[in-house]
């Protein structure tokens, strides 16, 4: 006997869903709202679709879609970018779709070019897909532009980097910004990395080509003498699952990552701002102060602020908010680039290069860091090298 279809909450999401004769419908974030119109799906068999067309109805068969055909963390970017589309249009008809929409949605956030570029990517793929799966009759959005794209100009030098990791008093991400600096490897190696992708014998990772970025050939990191201790003692914390993990022995993620790297940020504009004699003006506290929430919930219950509370709470926002601008943001990213173009300048030949850091076309190195060409110094230095 089959059973009765009943809504679940699916927190990923923010929504409920029900699944009536193998179609899963969005019922919305509101419980209440979510099984009245579960009731109206049921009592009326002949309409039991959330309205035709609807946005929010593509991205959630996108995503399904996305769950059953792409890896876990493909799902997981798409989904931490469409959800936020679907929060700002939830009623949107794919009818009614037009470039200002995305441009809008866009511009309501403070991100740089290249986080931008991949919102709009996210949205501009999930109507692509729609439009080839047959869901609509065409893409809407097909013609827009999308932002350009951000540069890695961002270079750690050693000194920096040394700084860098006084400030970060967290082992974890402390091993996990060396393993990065000490090999350049793509954040997806090391945030993937396993127990049985270590080769002691040869000092390296081995990852087998169905789980590398190409799927073609295997992917192989060299370890130096730190970055192979550090392997060795992960590798007897976590025989089993991924290596690195934050301090809640969890894996790593590029969310949790990222919020890392803002703390860090942060720990570093503070710094600045110190060695500097810079503070937030009292005045500006005071202004700010009226603006911030007098209550905040804990354990369900509304608690009223202290006005010394609210005061505190404004100078940490404001003092955070400050230290971002003296801070430079980084990213796994960054000390990969920042890797390779350490070695080229140490005179490593650009073929061993691109080999250790994983490119299949060593072209691309020519591409992604041909800034050296405007290094007078290095260029100098080579030119003397080539007659010797």
């Amino acid at each position: 006997m089959a059973r009765r279809p009943k809504p679940w909450y699916r927190k990923d999401r923010r929504a409920w869903f029900v699944t009536i004769d193998g179609t899963r419908h969005n019922l919305g974030p509101d419980k209440k709202a979510a099984h009245e119109l579960f009731h109206q799906l049921m009592s009326q068999p002949q309409k039991r679709s959330v309205p035709s067309g609807s946005v929010v109805e593509i991205i959630d068969t996108f995503l399904e879609w996305c769950s059953n055909h792409r890896a876990p963390d493909t799902y997981e970017w798409y989904r931490f970018r469409l959800q936020a589309f679907a929060e700002r249009y939830p009623d949107l008809r794919t009818a009614e779709l037009k470039p200002f929409h995305v441009q809008e949605w866009l511009d309501a956030f403070n991100l740089s070019t290249g986080s931008k570029r991949n919102y709009c990517r996210a949205i501009k793929r999930c109507m692509r897909w729609a439009h080839q799966q047959g869901y609509v009759d065409h893409n809407p959005i097909i013609h827009m532009e999308q932002p350009e794209s951000g540069t890695r100009d961002v270079l750690v030098s050693a000194d920096e980097f040394e700084k860098m990791l006084a400030l970060v008093p967290n082992r974890d991400f402390h091993e996990l910004l060396t393993i990065t600096w000490e090999t350049g490897c793509r954040p997806q190696e090391s945030l993937h990395v396993e127990a049985r992708h270590a080769d002691f014998k040869n000092s390296r990772w081995v990852i087998p080509p169905r789980e590398t970025k190409g799927k073609a050939l295997p992917r192989v990191v060299y370890l130096t003498d730190s970055a192979l201790a550090i392997t060795r003692r992960l590798v007897l914390k976590h025989p089993t699952g991924k290596l690195f993990r934050n301090s809640n022995g969890k894996a790593w993620t590029t969310d949790a990552v990222n919020c890392a790297f803002v703390r860090l940020q942060i720990r570093m504009g503070k710094e600045s701002m110190r060695q500097r004699g810079i503070v937030v003006e009292n005045e500006a506290i005071e202004a700010f102060s009226k603006q911030l929430a007098s209550h905040r919930v804990v354990g369900g219950k509304t608690v009223q602020k202290t006005n010394a509370e609210i005061r505190q709470e404004a100078k940490r926002k404001l003092t955070n908010r400050l230290a971002c601008k003296f801070g430079t943001k980084l990213s796994l990213y960054a000390l990969r680039h920042s890797w390779a173009t350490h070695a080229l300048e140490r005179g490593v030949d650009s073929l061993t290069v691109a080999v250790l850091m994983g490119h299949k076309d060593p072209s691309t190195l020519a591409r992604v860091y041909q800034h050296l060409s405007k290094n007078p110094s290095y260029l100098l230095d080579e030119a003397k090298r080539a007659v010797g």
